[in-house]
């Protein structure tokens, strides 16, 4: 017998199955060539269960506990129970794909109620079933544009105030496609329309820009910067989320031909894990990244759910396929349909409205102690702002840490402060914290 749990192949399983493909043993089998071959001793002491609960729960211990008002990008909104007490269930966690329509109806109307519930808050027609976050949603979008662009045209257009580390997955996934991201100068939190209008010509492939921004400010010139990219015949990609598109006018109808973005819903704060989400115009379907659900009926006339559409590798021509979305991020996605069928239409709205009276709050008391100005932007703001403060942040960032806080420097006089629904039992205590390291 193997001697794991995790391998069941007895020897005499992996001799027979050896002889059946005619190899002699599963060094030919497999034939690594010698240069990656790796000979060594992964060095692994072996330790029991308790053992490794006991390491982990020890490392763990090094963790700081700090109360966090971070955010840029992803954001701690409460998941109620019933997420984990229903995407845990047996027939919905498998290792397998769930996309199989005789045995997974009940998965399948899920992801179609989750991308339906996509296409009412973007105001697009077609959302697919998951990207794996919003800097690969923005990626897709980029090669999505290169793909269905009549003129030439190879120049992406971000936005100075997008986060660096999603501008960098951009630039690796366009790397070889002869795509060039380009930076537009921001003014007061929002994309400079003067600055675009100038960068945009004959060679502009997508104008990319985000509500709200990575500063926390709503973008106010959705359709303004739509209507310039249009004229220049690129295509028009806006980053949202649904709990802030539940309040602000759907992208499709401002004049967005994709919008990406992080679902943030139906998964706890994981600094990095999340969902990205695609929805784009029904001209541009056939070139959608990832999976569609789609409705139909049986042959009995009854009500069936199906993969209606999925353009990766493993399925279509190689040179034809889009993406390789794994099948993992269905389960997450199922999480976020759940969250917000939980919270409901006035739910999601009222959380929204929370993450803009937060904010706007919290700024206020800030702006009222010595030394600190809140927010910086004369703007609407959703659950973040940034605040310029007289003393270094960064002095500022390390007070705040012996205190039990953790803010954002993002220069050398400004702070970003998050709060959404998780923290904000913590704000008054924030304020005393602030008002004693700044004094």
């Amino acid at each position: 017998m193997s001697g794991s749990p995790y391998a069941p192949n007895t020897e005499t399983d992996t001799s027979e199955m050896l002889d059946a493909v005619g190899v002699s043993d599963v060094e030919e089998l497999f034939d690594i060539p010698e240069p990656v071959r790796f000979d060594g001793e992964f060095d692994i002491e072996s330790r029991s269960e308790p053992a490794v609960l006991n390491m982990v729960s020890d490392m763990l211990g090094n963790n700081d506990d700090m109360t966090e008002f971070l955010g840029r990008g992803y954001y701690d909104h409460y998941v109620p129970s019933v997420v984990d007490r229903l995407s845990l269930r047996s027939e919905f966690l498998t290792s397998y794909t769930q996309y199989q329509p005789e045995v997974t109806q009940g998965f399948l109307q899920a992801l179609f109620e989750y991308q339906s519930i996509l296409v009412e808050l973007t105001g697009l027609p077609v959302a697919n079933a998951s990207m794996y976050d919003a800097a690969s949603g923005l990626a897709e979008a980029a090669l999505l544009a290169s793909r269905i662009r009549d003129a030439d045209g190879t120049d992406v257009l971000v936005p100075e105030y997008v986060r660096e580390e999603r501008v960098s997955v951009l630039e690796n996934y366009v790397a070889g496609h002869d795509i060039h991201v380009k930076r537009v100068g921001t003014a007061d939190g929002t994309l400079d329309i003067d600055a675009l209008t100038a960068a945009v010509d004959e060679d502009t492939l997508m104008v990319y820009a985000e509500s709200p921004t990575t500063r926390g400010t709503i973008e106010e010139h959705l359709a303004e910067i739509g209507e310039i990219a249009h004229e220049n015949d690129a295509m028009f990609t806006v980053a949202s989320d649904p709990v802030a598109m539940s309040i602000l006018e759907a992208p499709g109808d401002l004049g967005a031909d994709v919008v990406v973005g992080d679902a943030v819903l139906g998964m706890p704060n994981a600094y990095g894990m999340g969902l990205g989400i695609f929805a784009t115009r029904d001209d541009y379907l056939r070139h959608v990244p990832g999976r569609l659900i789609g409705i139909g009926e049986d042959q009995d006339g009854k009500r069936a759910f199906t993969l209606t559409l999925q353009t990766r590798e493993q399925h279509i021509r190689r040179e034809r396929a889009t993406s390789n979305i794994c099948t993992n991020q269905a389960w997450v996605a199922l999480r976020t349909a759940i969250h917000a069928a939980s919270l409901g239409p006035d739910g999601l709205v009222d959380l929204a409205e929370q993450m803009v009276e937060l904010p706007r709050d919290l700024a206020a008391q800030l702006d009222a102690l010595p030394g600190i100005e809140a927010p910086i932007h004369d703007r609407h703001h959703f659950r973040e702002f940034v605040a310029r403060t007289e003393a270094p942040a960064s002095e500022i960032v390390a007070a705040l840490e012996d205190e039990g806080f953790a803010v954002q420097a993002v220069d050398d006089h400004e702070l970003q402060f998050t709060v959404t629904e998780t923290n904000e039992h913590a704000v008054d205590d924030l304020i005393a914290a602030v008002e004693e390291v700044v004094a």
